[in-house]
C-alpha cells in the first residue's frame, strides 16, 4: 500500500517486540488489541485471514499470535486462500460477537513492518513535512545540519532516549543469539548457526574473512532470535532485522564509535527507511522481499555514511547502490517459515551494506541513479512480481525445496 502522507515517526520504524514476522505477528497482534479495547463487552470472535496472512499464516504463527492476543475471547481463525485480497495482500476481517449476537466486522490490513491500517494512532498526519531524499538533503544543506540532526529537530523530545532503547534491544538480541545452539522451531530442522560462525575462526585469519564471519554471526545472531519468536527490533521488519545491527555492532568494535555516534546513525538510517516505507513499500507481501532485505541494506550503508560522516551525495549513493542490488529479490520463505533462506540474506545484505559505503567513499561524484529513484523502481518492481514470489510460499525455494510430510 504505497502511502502518500507525510512521513512517520521514526518512532514507528523501530519497533521493539517478537518475531518472527512484523506483518503476520506483530502487525495482527496490534489489530487485536486494538479491537479488544474498541468492543471490550465482546466475548467470541471470528478472523478471517486473507492473501499472504493466509498463505503464510500457519507458518509464521498468525493464528497462535491472535488467539493469545484476544484470550479469554473464544472463537475462530479462518484462513481464506481463496478470495482476492484489495488494497494490501495483508488483510484481515474481525467479526465480534457478544452472547452470539455480532458486535461488528471490521477489516484491517497489516501494511509491513508492524504498522496496521486503519489504526487511529496513525491516522493523523505524519510529523515529517518532506518525503524525498533530495528534498531532505537540500533542506540540511541549507541549515548546515546533518541528517540525524534534521530527524532530531523533527521527532522532537524523547526521540534519542528512544533510540537508545533500541540499540540496547538491539545489541541484546545478538548477544542472545549468539549465547544458544539448536534447532529453530517450525518443522524444518533448520541449525543454529550464529554461534558457530562466531567462534570458528581460520587459521590465519585475513582481516576480510574476519569481517564477514563477526558481520555474518551478528546477522544470524538476530535472525536466529526473531526466527524463534525473541524480542528484535524492526529495521525496517522482523525478517530483515539482523542486517543494520549487525553492521552497527561490527563498526562500533572494530572502530570505536561511541553509542553516541551509533544513535546518530541509527536516526540517519530511519530517515532512509521512512522514505522507502512512504514513497513504496516495506512489506514482503506487496513487493517482494527487495522491500525488506533491500531497504534493511539501504537503511545500513546509510547509517554506516553518517557514521563515518560522509557527505549528503555520499549518503545518497550509499543507500542506492544497496538498494539497486537488491531489485528483483523474491520473497519466498520455504514452508512460511521465516528461515529459508531469511536467514542468510540478512548476513548477505550485511556485508553488501559495508561494500556499498566503500563504493560510495570513491564513486559518489559520478553516480547518476538517485536514491529517491530507486526507491520509485523498487515499488514498481515489487508491484510487478507474480504473486507466488511475494509471501505466498507458492514460489521459488518455498515451491521446489522438498518438505517431508508427517
Amino acid at each position: 500500500m504505497k502511502n502518500d502522507k507525510m512521513m512517520s515517526s521514526i518512532r514507528e520504524l523501530y519497533r521493539i517486540g517478537r518475531g518472527p514476522s512484523s506483518s503476520h505477528t506483530m502487525g495482527p497482534e496490534r489489530a487485536c488489541l486494538q479491537m479488544k479495547k474498541k468492543y471490550p463487552e465482546a466475548n467470541c470472535y471470528r478472523v478471517t485471514l486473507y492473501g499472504s496472512l493466509a498463505m503464510t499464516g500457519a507458518g509464521h504463527g498468525t493464528d497462535r499470535v491472535i488467539r493469545e492476543t484476544l484470550s479469554p475471547m473464544t472463537g475462530d481463525v479462518v484462513f481464506d486462500r481463496k478470495t482476492p485480497t484489495e488494497r494490501h495482500p495483508n488483510m484481515m476481517d474481525f467479526t465480534l460477537f457478544k452472547n452470539g449476537k455480532e458486535l461488528s466486522t471490521e477489516r484491517i490490513w497489516s501494511i509491513g513492518g508492524g504498522a496496521i491500517f486503519p489504526d487511529c494512532e496513525e491516522c493523523g498526519e505524519g510529523v515529517y513535512p518532506l518525503s524525498t531524499f533530495r528534498d531532505i538533503a537540500r533542506e540540511c544543506t541549507e541549515k548546515n545540519v546533518r541528517l540525524w540532526q534534521y530527524a532530531e529537530a523533527v521527532e522532537g523530545e524523547g526521540f534519542f532516549p528512544y533510540l537508545e532503547k533500541v540499540w540496547e534491544a538491539m545489541k541484546a538480541s545478538i548477544e542472545r543469539g549468539l549465547s544458544v545452539r539448536g534447532i529453530l522451531p517450525g518443522g524444518l530442522g533448520t541449525e543454529r548457526r550464529a554461534q558457530i560462525i562466531y567462534q570458528k575462526k581460520h587459521i590465519d585469519e585475513s582481516p576480510q574473512t574476519r569481517e564477514n564471519r563477526l558481520v555474518s554471526s551478528y546477522a544470524f545472531a538476530v535472525s536466529e532470535e526473531n526466527a524463534a519468536g525473541g524480542v528484535i527490533v524492526t529495521a525496517p521488519t522482523c525478517g530483515s532485522s539482523g542486517v543494520l545491527p549487525a553492521v552497527l555492532r561490527y563498526m562500533q568494535e572494530s572502530r570505536g564509535f561511541s553509542d553516541e555516534e551509533i544513535l546518530r546513525a541509527l536516526a540517519a538510517a530511519g530517515v532512509v527507511g521512512n522514505i522507502i516505507k512512504t514513497n513504496a513499500s516495506i512489506s514482503g507481501a506487496e513487493c517482494g522481499c527487495q522491500a525488506e532485505i533491500g531497504s534493511a541494506c539501504s537503511m545500513a550503508a546509510a547509517a554506516l555514511a553518517e557514521l563515518f560522516g560522509m557527505g549528503f551525495d555520499q549518503i545518497d549513493y550509499a543507500a542506492e547502490v544497496a538498494m539497486e542490488h537488491h531489485l528483483g529479490l523474491t520473497c519466498d520463505p520455504i514452508g512460511g517459515l521465516v528461515q529459508i533462506p531469511c536467514i542468510e540474506r540478512n548476513a548477505v545484505a550485511a556485508m553488501r551494506a559495508i561494500n556499498a559505503l566503500s563504493l560510495a567513499n570513491f564513486l559518489a561524484d559520478s553516480h547518476k541513479i538517485s536514491f529517491d529513484l530507486i526507491v520509485k523502481t523498487m515499488y514498481n518492481t515489487g508491484t510487478d512480481l507474480p504473486l507466488g514470489y511475494r509471501e505466498t510460499s507458492s514460489g521459488g525455494l518455498a515451491k521446489y525445496y522438498p518438505i517431508e510430510k508427517k
